[in-house]
């Protein structure tokens, strides 16, 4: 990787449209994301009865009552507090609601909010946000330049939207949560892989006002010539390696990942189950046929690590990942989204829990790359192979435990967003990581491969 200081790279990102609003249309564009990302929330937690906010559905996951009065913890100690200046509303919660104090299996047995009460104060909580927003200069201090900490606090409520989504998915019972049906495929024919030439691209942001400290800075790399998915791998093709004796051989398995599946007695992605007519699942409540050209979901690293193996591919790094959903061979800019610089709709990506599956693959011909690469941005969360590190020239920012401490090789990172990602947190550039035995959340994956001479010729 070469090292680029971003004054070098002027003009190599597009540049985020709020760096152009004023004062007011910028208040008010943090206001409409807060907004959006509370009434998620609200319809999250109403969607069922208190008995069940303050139940635990497993152990990988918080209870619901939790997930809502951490966010207005947060959004308290942030907005309020520390951008405010205002007098700390419950000082005495915050150790309570410190993802860093307590492990999720623990948290039933705090002494947490009840589900009334947790309403009520992050309803007291918003106001006084909301009164912040209207006061504070959104210059100056870098927390809040362009409004970066409303637009932090925003992502972070959507990130933990997405999170009880996945614990919806994980309780038992009848549906709680409804949605339309995703579109139908509207792409023609297109190859089932895209050659993505070798190159340099500049890869994270320096502009995007509201990016998160582990994208930045932008920087450039070098990427060999690759070929690339053009969708992601889809039920169909992982139910043949399943099928095909795919977790009964070792050979397509890394050792870590061959003894866990082993240990754990997995034989198929998670809420599968094998009927004498198929592959079944259990999606949100309710039990259905597996479709078969829907992009694959619940799979750990590992899965897809071995299903790449079996079909004599790889997984893409994150640098390839990025180049196939960003790079403009056209300009030679990076683009803020595969399909250009303006913000998703719905003819774009499957984002926002808009619905509750992932869109067939050719769903979104919109949404495609300069490259030709379909549905990057929203349906399942993508595994890339790369370890979870910083960029060259990282600062931690606006504290340590937000990325700088899960730098290293227990974490596998993920990229795209899914069907449960909001707008506000998912871009080109944003990036996830987990465990790489983790299968609740909404992961799949599409695979790389090396080209064959007669492809680069």
């Amino acid at each position: 990787m070469t090292r680029a200081e971003p004054n070098d790279l002027a003009g190599a990102e597009s540049p985020n449209p709020l760096l152009e609003l004023g004062p007011q249309d910028l208040r008010a564009h943090a206001a409409e994301t807060l907004t959006r990302a509370r009434q998620r929330s609200t319809a999250l937690t109403d969607a069922v009865d208190d008995e069940e906010l303050v139940r635990q559905h497993s152990k990988l996951m918080s209870p619901l009552v939790w997930d809502l009065a951490h966010i207005g913890s947060q959004e308290e100690i942030w907005l309020v507090r520390d951008v405010g200046g205002r007098e700390p509303l419950r000082p005495d919660i915050d150790d309570l609601y410190d993802a860093f104090q307590h492990p999720r299996a623990d948290r039933p047995a705090l002494p947490l909010l009840g589900p009334g009460e947790a309403r009520a104060y992050v309803g007291e909580v918003r106001q006084k946000a909301f009164d912040v927003l209207e006061r504070a200069p959104l210059e100056g201090r870098m927390l809040t330049r362009a409004a970066f900490a409303f637009g932090m606090i925003a992502q972070h409520e959507q990130q933990h939207d997405e999170t009880m989504l996945a614990t919806h998915q994980l309780r038992q019972g009848d549906p709680a949560l409804h949605a339309p049906e995703p579109p139908p495929r509207r792409a023609g024919d297109v190859a089932p892989e895209v050659l993505v030439p070798g190159g340099p691209f500049v890869m994270g942001t320096s502009v995007e006002p509201w990016a998160l400290d582990n994208e930045r800075p932008a920087h450039a790399v070098h990427v060999d010539a690759f070929v690339i998915d053009t969708f992601p791998v889809t039920n169909g093709q992982y139910a043949r390696f399943v099928e095909s004796g795919g977790y009964e051989s070792p050979r397509w398995w890394s050792e870590p990942g061959w003894t866990y599946v082993r240990e754990h007695g997995i034989t198929a992605p998670r809420f599968w189950k094998r009927e004498p007519d198929g592959w079944w699942r259990t999606r949100f409540g309710r039990y259905e046929r597996v479709p078969a050209d829907e992009p694959v979901v619940h799979v750990s690293f590992h899965e897809a690590e071995a299903y790449a193996a079996w079909a004599g591919k790889r997984l893409p790094t994150e640098r390839e990942w990025e180049k196939a959903a960003r790079h403009d061979p056209r300009t030679g800019r990076s683009l803020r989204y595969p399909w250009g610089d303006e913000e998703p709709t719905a003819e774009h990506a499957n984002l926002g829990q808009r619905h509750l599956r992932p869109a067939v693959a050719g769903a979104y011909p919109r949404g495609a790359s300069p490259l030709g690469v379909h549905q990057l941005i929203g349906d399942v969360w993508e595994w890339t192979s790369s370890d979870f590190t910083g960029y060259p020239g990282f600062t931690a920012f606006p504290y340590r435990e937000y990325s700088e401490v899960f730098f290293g090789p227990d974490y596998k990172v993920l990229r795209g967003g899914s069907f449960g990602t909001d707008s506000v947190a998912i871009r080109g550039t944003f990036r996830n990581w987990d465990y790489p035995i983790r299968r609740q959340i909404f992961s799949g994956f599409r695979c790389a491969r090396d080209p064959r001479p007669d492809e680069v010729a």
